[in-house]
């Protein structure tokens, strides 16, 4: 069974916080990725894309995911998790992907700090350029998408609650 509820989407998303809040709901542990990567490394995200560049952050966010084996737990990932075939097929193994969906400017509005965020974004590419690269990952390796636009953070964990139950008894059935 996918025990896992694996969370990805747009910086921005609410990955962290709806996290958080399906963490206390469904009494499963969570595990945020971006964490475990500061932990690896021992600095924060935007030093290593800083100092080391995007493709060894991204290397290193790959290795951190395919060391990760738990089972019920809630994982929020890095937004740039979908840069990686081998993760999200290693997160899809064991979880329910759900693929917090929000529009562009729902995305713009809530970044803050983008500049110290830890956010993969190449030389010369836009906030609208990454968005649109990223969207056809999301909904290719996703199970579910949620469209989050106009909801707030507990709505959205109230759905994923839903989702999730439902999922778990069809199982075993």
């Amino acid at each position: 069974m996918k025990s896992n509820i694996v969370l990805v989407g747009m910086p921005g998303s609410g990955k962290s916080t709806i996290g958080r809040l399906l963490s206390n709901r469904l009494a499963m542990p969570l595990i945020d990725t971006d964490l475990l990567i500061k932990k690896k490394v021992n600095k924060g995200l935007q030093d290593v894309i800083n100092k080391d560049g995007i493709d060894t952050f991204l290397k290193i966010e790959e290795e951190t995911i395919l060391e990760l084996c738990v089972s019920n737990s809630i994982i929020s990932t890095g937004g740039s998790v979908i840069y990686s075939e081998k993760s999200m097929m290693h997160l899809k193994e064991t979880g329910l992907v759900i693929f917090l969906d929000v529009t562009y400017a729902d995305m713009r509005k809530r970044i803050r700090n983008a500049i110290n965020r830890g956010i993969v974004i190449r030389k010369g590419q836009s906030f609208f350029d990454m968005y649109n690269e990223r969207m056809p990952l999301y909904n290719k390796y996703s199970d579910i998408a949620v469209k989050c636009s106009g909801k707030s953070s507990k709505e959205i964990a109230d759905i994923i609650t839903g989702i999730y139950k439902k999922h778990a008894s069809k199982v075993e059935d």
